[in-house]
């Protein structure tokens, strides 16, 4: 090895970019874009017409707040356990420990104090909350140390962390969610899953980009079954809970309504899924103004089903 690059490497060291760097890098590895999905714990005030009850609205934040430390916290251990992987990727070498800018060991103080965190903040909601949350970390620290690598399992664990933000908010605030509306949130999280993965499969194929060993055991074909499976029933339960709504609130159709923006939104994104571009569902949603119209309109008619 010359001189020069001995030089170039010492530069690159972790203690020469200086302590700001390395706290800007653990805010990355933390992912706060991430924590937009958080924005699950609001589906039970929401769909309950809670929304702008003050105390609800203050436990729901809490259990925002909780839940964005928590996730955070697996999210740094699951980039430390993947330093190696990360290195080899294409793209997710540029993560802060994997390019050498975090400490494996510093990413896993972050994360026990992240996870503190979220725990007490938790506490000022409901002791329910906590448990949880509890069950959530176990879960994904499942994931990060093994079942990652277990196909199908991997599906339904990265899933599940849709559905236990849903049951957060419902449990932080104390109210109730229908049994279809859990179903639509389990099959929609699972047919995001999917598509993602059919995407790093089809980054595979185009450009021979290292890949999780558990992607090595599944097929493009069973990836597009999976989630046309999971969109079938995912329309279905939406249409299931918007006939509920029309029942319990005969006087108002936009329930009923909200059925059109909302297929034709899942639609939309298939399209997506089926071209392998399904990478993370907030930059599809960024990327595509037809998408974010489908969105708001269904916004729009989920509103005026609600409250009107």
């Amino acid at each position: 090895m010359s001189e020069t690059t001995e030089r170039a490497e010492i530069r690159e060291t972790p203690a020469s970019r200086g302590p700001f760097a390395t706290v800007a890098g653990v805010a990355r590895t933390a992912r706060p874009r991430q924590w937009v999905k958080n924005v699950l714990v609001l589906a039970a005030p929401f769909t309950a017409g809670q929304i702008g009850n003050g105390q609800v609205l203050l436990d729901a934040a809490v259990a925002f707040v909780a839940f964005s430390f928590v996730a955070s916290s697996v999210y740094l251990i699951n980039d430390a356990v993947d330093v190696e992987a990360d290195r080899a990727h294409p793209t997710k070498r540029n993560r802060p420990i994997a390019a050498g800018i975090v400490p494996v060991p510093l990413a896993y103080a972050a994360a026990v104090v992240f996870f503190a965190g979220g725990v007490a903040i938790s506490l000022l909601a409901d002791w329910r909350l906590l448990i949880v949350l509890l069950v959530y970390e176990a879960i994904q620290l499942g994931y990060c140390f093994g079942l990652k690598h277990q196909p199908v399992v991997d599906l339904a664990i990265v899933g599940s962390g849709f559905l236990m933000r849903l049951i957060a908010g419902g449990v932080a605030t104390g109210i109730a969610l229908s049994q279809w509306f859990l179903l639509v949130t389990a099959f929609g999280s699972l047919f995001m899953v999917a598509g993602k993965r059919y995407a790093e499969i089809m980054l595979f194929e185009r450009t021979g980009a290292k890949i999780r060993s558990s992607l090595k055991k599944y097929s493009a074909s069973y990836l597009r079954f999976v989630w046309a499976t999971s969109a079938a029933i995912l329309i279905m339960s939406y249409c299931l809970w918007a006939f509920e709504q029309q029942h319990r609130l005969p006087e108002s159709v936009w329930a009923v309504i909200s059925i059109v923006p909302f297929v034709v939104a899942v639609l939309r994104y298939a399209v997506d899924v089926d071209g392998g571009n399904a990478g993370e569902p907030e930059e599809i949603a960024l990327r595509d103004r037809v998408l974010q119209v489908l969105g708001a309109s269904w916004v729009v008619t989920l509103v005026l089903s609600i409250y009107l």
